[in-house]
């Protein structure tokens, strides 16, 4: 029976401890929760300084200090009585008028012997000006003319041009009986007068090249003008040999 009453006992201490203690720890925390919540929910507790203190932003920076003024020059405006180069009209009249007097132009200095203004040491009856009006009015010295060719080559067409008499050849007749035509290309040299120089054969027919020789030493020329003076011609002559006109 004792020990019966005993643990019905002890379990009744032990049920009773355990809900004290869940109570206590529930006031605990409710407590905790009332003194959190207090100040939240009433602000004006809350000593206001110090929130302004933790709200207001910090001032800023002082500016930094203005930079030296630079020194101001004084400039000093002279007036003038000449404005872009003219005389400036006054604006009233002076009270002394000032004459200008200029000084004398130094007298010319004369070259022993020489004129006005030519240079000390000149020899006698210089010119006036010295050295540099000496040249320009000086004879103009008169510039050599380029020597002309003593020959020039020109064509066949400019040569025939200046053909001012010309002589038929004879037409051969054994080459009129072997019926042999066709042309004959001569070089020739024309003098200064007009005359043939000389005569070189380039091409054409055997018996026809010694008529067609025979022939143009016989023709003169108009004389060839190079720069207005005459000169020798190196040019061409055809010569043609035709049945039709033997």
């Amino acid at each position: 029976m004792f020990e019966d009453s005993l643990l019905e006992s002890g379990g009744r201490l032990k049920t009773k401890r355990g809900r004290t203690t869940a109570v206590a720890i529930l006031l605990e925390i409710l407590a905790i929760i009332v003194m959190v919540l207090i100040p939240l929910i009433f602000t004006e507790a809350l000593p206001k300084q110090q929130l302004m203190t933790f709200l207001v932003a910090p001032p800023p920076p002082p500016p930094p200090p203005p930079p030296a003024a630079a020194p101001v020059k004084i400039v000093k405006q002279i007036q003038t009585d000449i404005v872009n180069g003219q005389l400036r009209t006054p604006t009233k009249i002076p009270q002394k008028v000032q004459m200008i007097k200029e000084d004398e132009a130094p007298p010319p200095v004369m070259a022993t012997g020489g004129v006005v203004g030519g240079v000390p040491g000149g020899v006698p009856g210089g010119q006036m000006g010295g050295v540099i009006g000496g040249i320009i009015s000086s004879t103009p010295v008169a510039v050599p003319k380029v020597a002309a060719p003593q020959r020039v080559r020109v064509s066949q067409g400019v040569s025939q041009g200046l053909l001012v008499h010309r002589v038929q050849p004879t037409y051969p007749p054994l080459a009129k009986q072997a019926r042999i035509q066709g042309q004959v290309v001569l070089h020739a040299v024309i003098s200064k007068d007009g005359s043939i120089e000389g005569l070189t054969l380039i091409s054409g027919h055997p018996m026809l090249a010694p008529a067609a020789i025979e022939a143009v030493k016989q023709w003169k020329y108009k004389p060839y003008l190079l720069n207005g003076e005459p000169v020798e011609v190196d040019t061409e002559v055809l010569v043609n040999f035709t049945l039709a006109g033997g």
